[in-house]
């Protein structure tokens, strides 16, 4: 076994992994710390030079991954988010980038490039974003026609809320968040007592109606990329959402595995075989045909 492979084996085990999720969840713990003023008091200068440990391990671990899949390692969308976030943590903290500091934090998103059913559901929100874009261009359609029409209806009875165009979408983007909705509308029907009929429908079909369409294309999504994670079915595209057999061994599977076979070719055994079994009871109902004519000659 070549050093190289002895790497490779090193960095897909199992205990590798869960160390670097381990050392994850504790730079979590240390970056939340920091943000106390009496525990940097305290302990600023262990809970820095554990957030420098931490740091230099991921860039050793990075190296080993680097090392032991070569051009595979480059190929993996997650790998290069796992880039993204560890250059931020090595930027200076001083100087014109002191504000990137604040970007540490982000190396708890490392998490999802980690555990496998965390990138299944980013890989499926990836998937969602056409359906959702467009569920987003009705809502902003609902929006911009609700607004106009209660800019007109409720001006003069509540300005405060409806007093020009601007002020009603806010208005209307505020009881799109169930966010104190009974009261606009109290306000609005002390002068027009049927204005419930307008906030009525208006949380109906935008609350519930589109709120209810983003979870079915949600799940939709995930429901595909799972389907396809089950058949071996790499995803499509650069985002770090497409899911394939990556470099970390996360996913994917081999390729003389069951589970390299696509949904097609499940069909097309299934269509083989009804069609043997069709040549069988075809062959059946002629030997019963010839039996019957025989006794009838005798």
């Amino acid at each position: 076994m070549t050093t190289r492979e002895r790497v490779r084996a090193l960095v897909e085990a199992p205990w590798f992994q869960a160390g670097v999720i381990t050392l994850i969840l504790i730079n979590a713990v240390v970056l939340g710390f920091e943000t106390s003023k009496r525990m940097m008091d305290h302990h600023g200068d262990l809970l820095k030079a554990v957030d420098r440990v931490i740091l230099t391990l991921f860039v050793v671990e990075m190296g080993l991954r680097m090392f032991a899949h070569r051009r595979e390692f480059f190929r993996d969308p997650w790998s290069w988010f796992d880039i993204v976030i560890i250059g931020v943590a090595l930027l200076p903290a001083s100087g014109p980038f002191a504000v990137l500091r604040v970007l540490r934090v982000l190396r708890v998103l490392r998490l999802l490039s980690v555990i496998p059913s965390l990138r299944h559901v980013v890989a499926g929100l990836f998937r969602a974003m056409p359906g959702m874009a467009s569920i987003m261009v009705l809502v902003v359609l609902l929006l911009y026609v609700s607004a106009v029409m209660a800019t007109r209806l409720f001006s003069t009875d509540a300005p405060q809320y409806f007093g020009d165009l601007g002020t009603s979408l806010f208005t209307l983007f505020q009881i799109f968040t169930a966010d104190g909705w009974s009261n606009i509308a109290a306000e609005v029907m002390k002068n027009q007592p049927y204005a419930w009929v307008f906030f009525v429908v208006f949380v109906l079909v935008s609350t519930l109606i589109a709120l209810n369409l983003f979870i079915a294309v949600a799940v939709e999504a995930l429901d595909k990329a799972g389907h396809e994670e089950q058949y071996g079915n790499p995803g499509q595209g650069g985002a770090p959402g497409a899911e394939g057999a990556g470099p970390d061994g996360g996913s994917g599977g081999s390729p003389d595995s069951g589970a390299g076979r696509g949904p097609d070719d499940a069909h097309g055994e299934i269509l083989a075989e009804l069609r043997a079994l069709r040549a069988e009871v075809a062959s059946l109902r002629d030997e019963r045909e010839l039996l019957r004519s025989e006794r009838g000659r005798i």
